[in-house]
This record gives C-alpha cells, sequence and structure tokens, in this order.
C-alpha cells in the first residue's frame, strides 16, 4: 500500500529530524539545480568532490564489487523512486547505477560487500540487493505504526553477520527495533519501548550486546541473544539530547555518540559503567567513525558546514575540512586509507533537496 501524502510528509520530516539532516528551519523555495557532474573536483590535499544527485544519505563500501555504493532519494520534483549509484572509489565517477522503485537512505553490507541493504525510509521498507549484479534480491515492509497513528520509518539498519540477523531502527514515537532474518528478509521479532524515535545502532559481537541511540537522549543496551533492553544509559546531566550515531572502541571500553542538539557535542561513555567520562566541546555533531589504527576519530559538523578529525587518545583537534553546505555520514575504506563523506543540502518546503548533494573522497594516507 502506498502511504497517503500527509503519511509521506510526516515520515519525511520525522527522519530528517531523526537523522539529524538537512534543516528544516531553513526550508526554501525551490531554486534551479544545476546538472550532476559526470567527474569529480580536485580540492587541496588530495580531496576528491563530486556533485552526485539530489537525495544523497548513506554511503558504503563493497570490497566484492570494488565499489562505493551511495543511497539516493532521488528528492527531486515529480521524481518517483531511488538510485543506488556505484562509484569508484578512488575517482568517485559513476560505474553503474540500480534505479529503486522506492526512495533510498542508510545502506548496510555483508562482511564480503556481496549484498547491500537498503533502508527506505519513507515507503517503510528494507531492501536486499546483489552489490554486484545490481539486482533486488528481496524486500520487507514494515506494517507497524506509531502512537500517532503514521507508520514507522525505518532508518538505520546493521547487520550481525554470525547470527544473519538484520536490526533496523524505526523512526517514531515510541521507538522500535525490527529484527530481521538477513537471509530470507522476514520479521523475527519487535523490540518495543525504544524511545522516541531510534537513531543511530551499533553492534558489539564480543559482547553480545546491541546500542541503540534516541531522540530521548538515551543509549540503549540490548542483549542480541534475548532482545532485552538491559540499560537505559543518559548523561545524566539534566541537559536536552537528540543521540544520533555511535563508533565503538572495544579495546578501551569507550561508546561515542553524537549530538546535534542543545548539548552539541560528542559524549565518551564508558561501556563498563554506562557513565559518561568526557564530553567532547566540538559543537554541533552527527556522522561519526573510529579509525583505530590511526587513532582518529572521524566527526561531522552539519551546522558548521566542516568535518574534523579528532585524536583518539587527547581529543585534540587534528584537522577540518570545510565541506558546506552539511556533511553528513562518513564511511572509511577497509585498508583505511580514504575517508568517505556525503554532503547534504537543506530541504525546500517539500522536502525535495535544493541542490546537488555531494560524495567527497578525503585521502588519509
Amino acid at each position: 500500500m502506498t502511504p497517503s501524502p500527509r503519511t509521506s510528509t510526516l515520515l519525511a520530516a520525522a527522519t530528517a529530524l531523526a537523522l539529524g539532516l538537512s534543516s528544516l528551519a531553513h526550508a526554501q523555495q525551490a531554486p534551479t539545480v544545476a546538472t550532476p557532474a559526470a567527474t569529480a573536483t580536485a580540492l587541496p590535499e588530495g580531496v576528491l568532490r563530486r556533485d552526485l544527485a539530489r537525495g544523497v544519505y548513506e554511503a558504503r563500501y563493497s570490497q566484492a564489487a570494488n565499489a562505493l555504493f551511495v543511497a539516493s532519494s532521488e528528492a527531486a520534483p515529480d521524481t518517483k523512486g531511488g538510485v543506488i549509484y556505484r562509484l569508484d572509489p578512488l575517482t568517485l565517477e559513476t560505474r553503474g547505477q540500480t534505479h529503486t522503485d522506492l526512495r533510498n537512505f542508510a545502506i548496510a553490507t555483508d562482511a564480503k560487500g556481496e549484498t547491500l541493504y537498503v533502508t527506505n525510509s519513507v515507503e517503510r521498507g528494507l531492501t536486499a540487493i546483489d552489490a554486484v549484479s545490481g539486482e533486488v534480491k528481496g524486500r520487507l515492509r514494515f506494517e507497524d505504526k506509531a502512537s500517532d497513528g503514521t507508520y514507522y520509518g525505518p532508518r538505520q539498519v546493521i547487520l550481525d553477520e554470525a547470527s544473519g540477523t538484520l536490526y533496523v531502527g524505526g523512526v517514531g514515537a515510541p521507538g522500535l527495533i525490527w529484527v530481521v532474518d538477513a537471509a530470507t528478509l522476514t520479521l523475527r521479532a519487535t523490540i518495543g519501548d525504544a524511545g522516541k524515535w531510534v537513531t543511530g545502532l551499533l553492534l558489539d559481537p564480543a559482547a553480545g550486546r546491541l546500542y541503540a541511540a534516541n531522540g530521548d537522549g538515551e543509549v540503549l543496551v540490548i542483549d542480541t541473544t534475548t532482545h532485552a533492553i538491559q540499560h537505559r544509559w543518559t548523561p545524566g546531566d539534566g541537559k536536552e539530547y537528540l543521540l544520533l550515531n555511535l563508533a565503538h572502541d572495544p579495546a578501551t571500553h569507550r561508546l561515542f555518540v553524537t549530538d546535534h542538539s542543545k548539548g552539541a557535542t560528542v559524549l565518551v561513555f564508558d561501556t563498563r559503567t554506562g557513565k559518561v567520562e568526557r564530553s567532547l566541546p566540538v559543537g554541533d555533531s552527527m556522522g561519526i567513525a573510529l579509525h583505530p589504527a590511526r587513532k582518529a576519530l572521524y566527526v561531522t559538523h552539519r551546522d558548521q558546514g566542516t568535518v574534523s578529525e579528532l585524536d583518539a587518545d587527547s581529543y585534540a583537534v587534528r584537522r577540518t575540512w570545510t565541506l558546506p553546505p552539511n556533511p553528513n555520514s562518513l564511511e572509511i575504506a577497509p585498508d583505511g586509507k580514504a575517508l568517505y563523506v556525503t554532503v547534504k543540502a537543506p530541504f525546500n518546503k517539500d522536502y525535495t533537496a535544493s541542490a546537488l548533494e555531494s560524495v567527497v573522497r578525503i585521502p588519509l594516507e
């Protein structure tokens, strides 16, 4: 069943807020949009930036396909469906496209990068795509409704390869997490009472834990065997937080969580105690990725229009890249030699993208 215009609009708004993406407060009338660039623009220090499409969300590297896959909702007027772009990981040139009947948002892959698992947030779907052939292998449509009667929008998806399980966060109130069989795309279980909007997800396979961030300022600790919520960690300072994305350093028992609300920080939780040991004064924070070999923490700052590299031990800022208008998600290449960034543009009033959105490659050698 196709969502009504009202449902689609509400889902788009809720998804935008939960993702911490292009500002609704600065929504504008639709301007003239340039034609996508065929090649990337060279920036200082070997950085490449490619204006790709309207509606760019997450990027994932597939070793099996030797490609960077980018999910796009094709957020343009009178456009139905989305595209999965296959980019050359060195040049960002397009090597292929998979046109999908639903709009695409988040991506997860298996360890070899053979299968892409893509969320279709507005149309409440989860789609499996063969990374090599581009063929759609299967789909699941979620039927759960939030307390206001609207359908939940699937946001982030993460794969527990050992158990063949996909976890998908649902945007709505109260939030939920779907537990899905990765081979058959059938629903195994639903984890409810997950707070307002489930935003970020992160697995700790060694501890048998799933961490989930939410709009109530909580980090949920979930047992991956029983799917029971074991703990609800909060910053504990009485401030308002909308927690978004997570990164984990198991060697030092640190969980990094971004906030893009009044807190405007990166919180550092001790996973042994659930207590916040540091709040990093880096400003509004959204995407986050840890590079253990470089002892580096990468953070996107939407409002600042920048990406920062922090020393993962001292938290000192090593480098800052200016990538306006709204840096969004991060992906580190498997060999650790490149960082990929998606860059959003503000929404128009109808939730289409006001400009072409970009993919950036930052060399880390």
